[in-house]
C-alpha cells in the first residue's frame, strides 16, 4: 500500500473544518492524512483541531498553527487545501508562500477558478512561481468549479457542434450554512443590499469566472458580457436556524450573466440563491448537435459538494504538470477513496 497523502489545511473556518472532517474520515482508507492546520485567528491557534470540530471528536494531535511559513517548512506537506478568501488580490501571498515551500495547492478561492481576466498580473506571477517550484495550483469548488462551468463544459463533450450553452442554478439558502445566508444578504433591507452591492464584494463571487471558463473551453470569443445582481425579496416571513427574513426584506440574490457573440446571447448563467427558494435544481441546456438537456433535481448541495470538490481534486493536482491550472486542465473530476456499497 502506498503512503497516505499528507494534507495541510490552510484556513479552518466552516469549509476548512468540513475539509478536515473529510480528511480524517478518509484516513481510515489510508489515502489521506491530516498533517497540519493553519489559521491566523488567535482564538484557534494552539488548539487541537478536534476542539474546533466539536462534538465527540477525538484528539488528533494536530494543532492549529498561526505561522504558515513555519508550518510549511516543518511539516513539508504533500498538498495544501486552501480555504481562506474569495478574492485573489487579498490572499495571493498565501498561495505564493505554499508554492515556494514546494507544496501543490487546491484552493476554494472563487477568483482563482479562472483568474486570467480579473487578475492577469497575479495569474502570471502564480503560474511562473508554480512552474519554477515544480508544483500545480488550482481553484475549484462547487460553484465556481463544477455546477455552472465544469459540468456545463463536459455536457458539450458529446456534441459535434454547439451554438449555445445555458446553465441555471437554484439554491435554497435557508438550508445552507450561516456564512452563505449572510453572503447572499438574507434579512437585509433593500437599501442595505444596494449599499453592499456597490462595494463589488458582495453576493456570489465567481460567476464571471465561470462564464469565461466555458467560453475559453469552447474557443469562443465574446463580443460583450452583461451581468446583473438583484435582490430577491421575501413574500412572507421566513425563519432559518440563523436568520429571520421578514416579508419585504431581502431573501437572497438573483445573479445572472450573459455572453454575446454578434449580438446573439450564446452563453448564459442564471443563479438564484435565496432563503425559501422552491424547486432547487442545477440544469444545463446545450443547443447543439445533438442537443443536451441536463437537470439535477434538488440541486447539488453546496456545503458538502464544495468540500468534496476540493478533496477530490487532491490526487488530480498532485499528478498535474507544474503551473497555474483550471479544472479544464485536469482529468475528469471524480470521487476517490470511497468504499463501494457503503452508505
Amino acid at each position: 500500500m502506498s503512503s497516505p497523502i499528507r494534507v495541510l489545511q490552510y484556513g479552518v473556518g466552516p469549509i476548512g473544518l468540513a475539509c478536515i472532517r473529510t480528511i480524517l474520515a478518509k484516513q481510515a482508507t489510508g489515502s489521506l492524512a491530516l498533517a497540519g492546520a493553519v489559521d491566523v485567528d488567535p482564538d484557534k491557534a494552539g488548539r487541537d483541531v478536534a476542539e474546533l470540530l466539536g462534538g465527540d471528536a477525538p484528539a488528533t494531535g494536530v494543532t492549529v498553527r498561526d505561522d504558515a511559513g513555519a508550518a510549511l517548512a516543518e511539516i513539508a506537506p504533500d498538498v495544501v487545501l486552501h480555504t481562506t478568501s474569495s478574492f485573489l488580490d487579498r490572499m495571493h501571498g498565501q498561495l505564493e508562500e505554499c508554492i515556494r515551500a514546494g507544496a501543490p495547492v487546491v484552493s476554494s478561492t472563487e477568483e482563482l477558478a479562472f483568474p486570467y481576466d480579473r487578475r492577469p498580473e497575479i495569474s502570471r506571477r502564480l503560474h511562473e512561481e508554480a512552474v519554477a517550484h515544480g508544483v500545480a495550483v488550482v481553484g475549484t469548488g462547487v460553484n465556481p468549479g463544477y455546477a455552472m462551468d465544469t459540468l456545463a463544459l463536459m455536457a458539450t463533450g458529446v456534441c459535434c457542434d454547439v451554438s449555445e450553452v445555458h446553465a441555471v442554478r437554484v439554491v435554497d439558502a435557508g438550508k445552507r450554512r450561516r456564512p452563505l445566508q449572510i453572503k447572499v444578504g438574507a434579512g437585509l433591507s433593500a437599501a442595505a443590499f444596494e449599499e453592499k452591492k456597490a462595494t463589488g464584494m458582495f453576493g456570489h463571487i465567481g460567476l464571471r469566472e465561470s462564464l469565461l471558463f466555458v467560453a475559453k473551453g469552447l474557443g469562443w470569443s465574446l463580443d460583450r458580457v452583461d451581468e446583473r445582481l438583484d435582490p430577491v425579496l421575501a413574500d412572507r416571513e421566513i425563519t432559518t436556524p440563523f436568520v429571520t427574513v421578514e416579508a419585504g426584506s431581502v431573501a437572497g440574490i438573483h445573479h445572472a450573466i450573459t455572453g454575446y457573440a454578434k449580438e446573439r446571447p450564446v452563453l448564459s448563467l442564471d443563479l438564484k440563491m435565496f432563503v425559501g427558494a422552491e424547486n432547487p435544481r442545477d440544469a444545463v441546456r446545450v443547443a447543439g448537435d445533438p442537443p443536451v438537456d441536463l437537470e439535477i433535481r434538488g440541486g447539488i448541495f453546496g456545503d458538502t459538494a464544495t468540500v468534496a470538490a476540493l478533496v477530490n481534486a487532491i490526487p488530480l493536482v498532485l499528478h498535474a504538470s507544474p503551473g497555474l491550472k483550471t479544472m479544464m486542465d485536469l482529468p475528469v473530476p471524480r470521487a476517490f477513496a470511497c468504499f463501494p456499497g457503503a452508505g
